[in-house]
């Protein structure tokens, strides 16, 4: 017998759930961009070595990849509400730890926690999957995408004021505290506002490991081309990021004041497209079809980038680079989201982001390499290669995903 078709829950949200969902996601970003501009300062703060300060950023990545492989297939069986509050807290009690850190690896520990913790875009995910009718599917997670943009925005903009950097590390606490409390407000959003509407699968299981989720997509005809199609995008996207700073000093003698305003700039760039532009894509020429566009426009903008002779110039191709690399990043979820049953789509949405995690895992790793090695230029240009067999794949998984619907 053939196996019955995916089901998408069409069951209208609780009143207020969706605005605190999203509302929660700002405030996440908010604390993240916060935190972010503060992590080279440990270096300073603790005495302690470039590699040492790098692991700040890649521990948290790391734990992000387990973290969404674990709680997305939680969220499955005992629900979406209570994940949500237990990441959440323990994202809070992250804060705090690396705000008291004494030392250098105990910072490490607590950024490896908090990314843990920090996983649960999932589980946020898979609640709109559940109220959201395929038609809508794609313009909800844009939304989400938004709420990353703005929130990446205001995070930068109310750091300055709070940090004391002449006080050492009890400089670093004001704003890392601030963290800490706009989660406990997205708590207090959740009980309120948020409930369980769906039966969780209290079914007996066998016990697996978080990497069992990325094994059952191996042999998928369309989930192995969506998350490889992640992958590149994101393997691209972090390689271009975690250089980009060093790249507009060397290349435009930038101080923090304008590659701060170009980073704002980003934020909006990325909010306006996920917000507005990805869903309207998807619904006029398909998800297939916005993910290509989308990383073939990153691609070119990208790679012009790296011969444009003002920052001006290169500011407007790096705003052309987001809002292309924002675009696609929706429409991949929803074919992942398209390609499962309604009793997997934590999981699968887990695996799928933590396929993003791990990209920029080793993203990062490739681009500095390339920036010391062999010139500025060159993880900006490898950047922009790297994000066309991301489009090809995209393209791809669609046309899978029509074949697989219709064989079933």
């Amino acid at each position: 017998m053939a196996p019955s078709e995916p089901q998408q829950t069409t069951t209208a949200a609780p009143k207020g759930a969706l605005p605190v969902l999203l509302l929660l996601v700002f405030l996440s970003l908010i604390g993240f961009g916060v935190v972010i501009p503060l992590l080279p300062f440990f270096a300073t703060v603790f005495e302690a070595e470039a590699w040492q300060v790098t692991l700040l950023f890649s521990v948290f990545s790391a734990g992000q990849f387990l973290g969404e492989l674990t709680w997305g297939r939680l969220s499955d069986r005992i629900g979406r509400r209570p994940v949500l509050l237990i990441t959440i807290i323990a994202s809070a009690l992250g804060y705090v730890a690396l705000a008291f850190a004494p030392n250098i690896w105990l910072a490490v520990a607590a950024r490896a926690f908090a990314g843990f913790f920090s996983g649960n875009m999932s589980a946020i995910q898979g609640y709109i999957v559940d109220v959201s009718p395929p038609e809508r599917l794609a313009g909800r997670l844009g939304l989400v995408g938004s709420a990353f943009g703005v929130g990446f925005v205001v995070g930068p903009a109310i750091r300055p004021p709070m940090a004391r950097p002449e006080l050492g590390a009890a400089g670093f606490r004001p704003p890392l505290l601030l963290a800490a409390g706009l989660c406990l407000v997205a708590v207090v959003g959740i009980l309120v506002f948020v409930r369980e509407f769906r039966q969780p699968d209290r079914s007996p299981k066998v016990r697996r490991s978080p990497l069992a989720g990325l094994k059952e997509v191996a042999g998928h005809p369309v989930l192995t081309l969506v998350f490889a199609t992640i992958f590149f995008g994101f393997f691209a996207g972090s390689g271009l990021w975690a250089v980009l700073g060093l790249w507009l000093d060397a290349r435009f003698d930038w101080g923090p004041r304008q590659v701060g305003l170009a980073f704002a700039l980003t934020g909006v760039a990325a909010a306006l497209t996920q917000g507005v532009f990805s869903g309207m894509m998807v619904r006029r020429i398909g998800a297939g079809a916005t993910i290509a566009v989308g990383l073939v426009t990153s691609a070119v903008a990208t790679i012009a980038m790296a011969g444009a002779p003002f920052g001006w110039i290169a500011t407007i191709l790096l705003l052309a680079s987001v809002t292309g690399h924002a675009a696609w990043q929706p429409a991949a979820m929803s074919l992942a989201s398209r390609s499962t049953t309604a009793d997997r789509q934590g999981a699968v949405l887990g695996a799928a982001t933590a396929s993003g995690s791990l990209a920029r895992v080793m993203g990062p790793l490739l681009g500095g390499a390339l920036f010391s090695e062999v010139g500025s230029w060159a993880p900006i240009v490898a950047a922009g290669a790297l994000m066309l067999p991301g489009a090809w794949l995209g393209w791809r998984a669609a046309a899978a995903l029509r074949a697989w619907s219709a064989a079933r």
